[in-house]
């Protein structure tokens, strides 16, 4: 999620397209070619795999599998909204451009204070208290209704919410006056830093037709890296997460570079802890205090010995805030209780929050998986069946995954009276799954338990217990076998049919001949590999450089279905790129896209809003969001593509191609400000209204050039009227409120 500018995408690649995915896990193609011929692959496609491709697909009274019970009817749409707005065309320009007969404000900025008693954010480096104010890089975000009198829930509030949303990162160089300390790092930036990560929650309020943050609303408040939490679900106990702080290893302390989130049917928040790894520091030396098997989670997970930290908050201070963040085995308790060697395991899940009670215990839901959170969307609701939660792991090569309740759905749970412990009920026991892909648009959900005989059986890493494999998801999938993907980030599930989407962000390390475990040879679900002169790990590096966004469909429209059925609903390509190689979907100038990553239905329209965070486009536009009607699995073809090897042979990947857009069905909505992000997405009920997020804006900055303003690639919001600085302001990450100008529905 944060790389956007070309400099930012490379420098930050450790991170955000991070590889520590080197099982060897074999790609579609590999498979394929040990077991028979392509020609003879498809032409079985159209006969028995073919039938085996319908039937998955579930259709009535197919069954089959876990779904021997006819599936329940789909949901209509929920209104069969046309896309009524001209395309905004692509631009460089340092503002927020928006269809014409839209208008969208800023109303929420990094350092907007949340208490009455807070300063106004001078927004020059010097202000603090950043505990009571909004944090940095506004990210994924979910709207809670709020009844007229601002005294508790109303679902369907439209004129009064809270906003509650992740603040995933930082600019640095923004938060103190003269840029950022080299380490040791001054106690005083550490401790701006350190809170300016979390959440934040926010009351909005529409006035004399203009929504407002509320400075002093009583339900204002900020969750950051030091605010304490419960471990619940598999890992609560277990003896990896043994720390200084909770020596028996049932609580943990604050949630860190949060980015995409999940609304409970419940009415609470799911926050997903993204690239938490590289807070962390190793010392150089620590593997030889350690076992085999702690040095091998560690390294799957990016934290091999003598890796450094991002911030070096460690080197701030001997007090316990900055200590924890450097997770070398030291001498003390066997157990890990008198240090913090354990501190990593208590990071990577999805954080379960009440937006409306500051009482309510925050719940890290563990059983859930622990690996780079995107987004945890819930599948179709329906009583008397269990729910599913739907999870990308963000990183090259890494998997697709589905948690299914162990409890069936009851109705009554969607207004309960404890909605903490509602969770404790649908969050805490389950089953853990990872998706497999195959070339003729099957898949399976292969279960992650210790009664999976590759996973007891795992020779690279010997599983103790189900909570072993919660922490350590990543390696359990590496077991399986499962489908290595272009860097699953956001999903989304489709409200009028149940399907779901995912966003693979790019790819650096897919490849037509890989050289190494850590890069990964093309499949039909992840079958491109092509040069751009802009993007990739390197200039002219072969690689998937704009992404793609994969769609699936359960078997018989059952959320605890064992298997699915997939394609690609759009390949992200410049309008100009080769038609057969590249730009499959055929986009054009309208339409064109790089690096899709935030991804998001409207309940009200069934309208899909398509955000980017590009690092290989951004010579051409900026960051921006587009608007699309779904489809359905199966509604396009299958082309395939044709590539030459070093040694003159030929390779033929053939893929799953959804419907090809129209200009009736897929417009750009928005292009936002310079070296800008657009992500998170949510609305008002009434679908009048929706907010989105700005992530950091002209983040190319160094401790050099803070003292010049001229040197700034952007100034927004302040260029455009928001808080201070004005023309000549440091930029800031901010949430914008959008509305249509006849008061219309968004997108229409």
């Amino acid at each position: 999620m944060t790389a956007v500018s070309r400099p930012e995408h490379l420098a930050l690649q450790a991170h955000d397209d991070e590889n520590c995915n080197h099982s060897g896990n074999p790609c579609l193609n590999d498979l394929i070619e040990a077991r028979l011929s392509r020609r003879s692959m498809f032409k079985a496609s159209l006969g028995s795999a073919g039938t085996a491709v319908l039937a998955s697909f579930g259709l009535a009274a197919c069954g089959g599998g876990d779904d021997d019970a006819v599936a329940a009817p789909l949901p209509s749409a929920p209104t069969d909204v046309k896309l009524g707005f001209s395309p905004v065309a692509k631009t460089l320009a340092d503002k927020v451009t928006i269809a014409a007969g839209y208008t969208a404000t800023p109303i929420y900025a990094l350092g907007d204070p949340l208490t009455a008693a807070t300063p106004a954010y001078k927004n020059d480096g010097t202000d603090t208290d950043f505990d009571n104010r909004a944090g940095d890089h506004h990210d994924g975000m979910e709207y809670f209704g709020l009844n007229a009198a601002g005294t508790g829930r109303d679902a369907n509030g439209s004129e009064r919410g809270l906003l509650v949303m992740n603040h995933e990162a930082l600019s640095d160089q923004f938060l103190h006056a003269a840029g950022v300390t080299p380490n040791p790092r001054p106690a005083g930036e550490a401790d701006k830093e350190i809170p300016a990560h979390g959440i934040s929650i926010v009351e909005v309020r529409n006035t004399g037709g203009k929504f407002a943050y509320q400075q002093a609303s009583s339900f204002n408040r900020r969750i950051t890296p030091l605010t304490p939490m419960v471990l619940s679900g598999a890992v609560r106990g277990n003896a990896l997460v043994k720390t200084k702080y909770s020596a028996a290893g049932t609580d943990c302390r604050g949630t860190i570079n949060n980015c995409g989130t999940g609304y409970t049917p419940w009415g609470t928040y799911l926050s997903g802890e993204e690239n938490w790894a590289g807070y962390f520091t190793r010392s150089a030396t620590d593997n030889a205090a350690r076992d085999a098997k702690s040095v091998a989670s560690l390294n799957r997970y990016g934290r091999a010995q003598g890796a450094a930290s991002r911030h070096g908050w460690e080197t701030a201070g001997t007090a316990d805030k900055y200590a924890r963040w450097n997770i070398s085995q030291t001498a003390g308790a066997a157990d890990g209780s008198a240090d913090y060697r354990n501190e990593l395991y208590t990071f990577g899940y999805m954080v379960e929050v009440d937006p409306y009670d500051k009482n309510v215990a925050l719940r890290k839901r563990t059983t859930l998986g622990r690996f780079n959170h995107e987004s945890g969307v819930f599948g179709k609701v329906e009583a008397g069946k269990p729910l599913a939660v739907y999870m990308g792991d963000d990183a090259q090569g890494e998997y697709i995954y589905k948690f299914v309740s162990s409890s069936n759905w009851s109705s009554a749970d969607a207004s309960p009276a404890n909605r903490n412990t509602t969770g404790d009920k649908y969050l805490d026991s389950g089953k853990l799954y990872v998706a497999k892909l195959n070339a003729d648009g099957s898949g399976q959900w292969i279960e992650l338990a210790l009664s999976n005989p590759a996973i007891a059986a795992y020779a690279a890493y010997k599983f103790a217990d189900n909570g072993d494999i919660a922490m350590n998801s990543r390696l359990a999938a590496d077991a399986v076998g499962a489908t290595r993907m272009d860097r699953p980030e956001w999903c989304a599930v489709n409200p009028g049919n149940g399907e779901i989407y995912y966003t693979l962000t790019n790819n650096s390390s897919r490849k037509v001949e890989p050289a190494s475990a850590t890069q990964m040879a093309v499949d039909p679900s992840n079958p491109r590999a092509y040069t751009d002169s802009f993007g990739g790990a390197a200039a002219g590096s072969p690689g998937n450089i704009n992404g793609h966004i994969l769609r699936m469909r359960e078997a018989g429209d059952q959320p605890g279905a064992s298997a699915f059925t997939w394609d690609v609903y759009l390949f992200g390509a410049q309008s100009d790129a080769d038609l057969a190689k590249v730009n499959l979907s055929s986009l054009t100038g309208d339409q064109d896209f790089s690096s899709p990553d935030g991804l998001w239905f409207s309940p009200k329209t069934g309208l899909l809003f398509i955000q980017t965070d590009d690092g290989a486009y951004t010579d051409v536009s900026n960051c921006m969001m587009l608007i699309g009607k779904p489809g359905k699995v199966g509604d396009g073809t299958t082309p395939t593509l044709t590539y030459t090897k070093a040694d003159g042979s030929q390779l033929t990947v053939q893929t799953r191609l959804g419907a090809k857009p129209t200009a009736d069905t897929l417009k750009r909505f928005l292009v936002g400000p310079m070296d800008c992000e657009i992500t998170g997405c949510t609305e008002t009920p009434d679908g009048k209204t929706v907010f989105i997020n700005i992530q950091h804006p002209g983040e190319r900055i160094t401790k050099a050039t803070i003292s010049d303003p001229s040197k700034f690639t952007s100034h927004w919001p302040g260029n455009a009227g928001y808080g201070a600085g004005g023309a000549t302001a440091r930029p800031r990450s901010a949430t914008i409120v959008i509305t249509k100008n006849d008061g219309g529905l968004i997108g229409s």
